[in-house]
């Protein structure tokens, strides 16, 4: 009889969490699986990322997802390259608030990552653009980190040279961020005896944000 899989916790997320301009293996995501694997937890890390996606293309890759990997938690990381392009708040915020539904259908638990925009999209754009992280999170009752880029964003020695990604040396304190609303998430029967249990990459695009 085969062994039932570990559960997975899945990153659907852009190019904040594909390690873009740096190793995969210091990107936060690789990292949360070291973590979880160090703590005792055997949840396989199933990373879902890709540089330059949006809602709208997160949206259209999860179904696949979720009937491919079954995941226990689903944590969304996008909204950012929507923000930058300019797409109405309201379509940022159905994308999210659809995720959000179709992962709770398949059974998953969900983590919801915040984006601020840089200042010089100007203040409005950028509080009703927040707005739809605190809005989603609030009104489907799911965790929530605020910002996921606090203690990072506007710190230059965190940034690479474009000033949007952050950098190796950032990439731990962008897991901490994570794990402080993901911990109570996992379930304590996910516990093991400390095999270590890889990431999964799924990079699907290296389109630039």
């Amino acid at each position: 009889m085969l062994a039932a899989p570990s559960p997975a916790v899945v990153v659907l997320g852009d190019s904040l969490s594909s390690a873009h301009g740096i190793a995969a293996e210091s990107g936060w995501v690789d990292l949360l699986a070291e973590r979880l694997s160090r703590e005792g937890y055997a949840y396989r890390v199933v990373n879902a990322s890709i540089t330059g996606d949006t809602t709208r293309g997160g949206l259209a890759r999860l179904p696949a997802l979720l009937a491919r990997e079954q995941p226990d938690i689903v944590i969304i990381e996008l909204g950012g390259n929507d923000g930058l392009r300019g797409i109405d708040t309201q379509v940022t915020a159905a994308n999210l608030e659809d995720m959000i539904r179709l992962s709770r259908e398949a059974g998953a638990r969900v983590l919801l990552l915040g984006v601020k925009l840089p200042a010089n999209y100007g203040p409005a754009f950028g509080m009703a653009f927040h707005q739809v992280y605190l809005d989603a999170a609030e009104t489907n009752r799911v965790a929530l980190v605020p910002f996921f880029l606090d203690g990072v964003a506007l710190d230059p020695s965190m940034m690479q040279a474009d000033g949007i990604h952050p950098n190796a040396r950032a990439q731990p304190i962008l897991l901490n961020n994570v794990w402080a609303a993901l911990e109570p998430l996992l379930q304590a029967e996910g516990k093991t005896s400390g095999e270590p249990i890889s990431s999964i990459r799924i990079l699907l695009s290296d389109a630039r944000r």
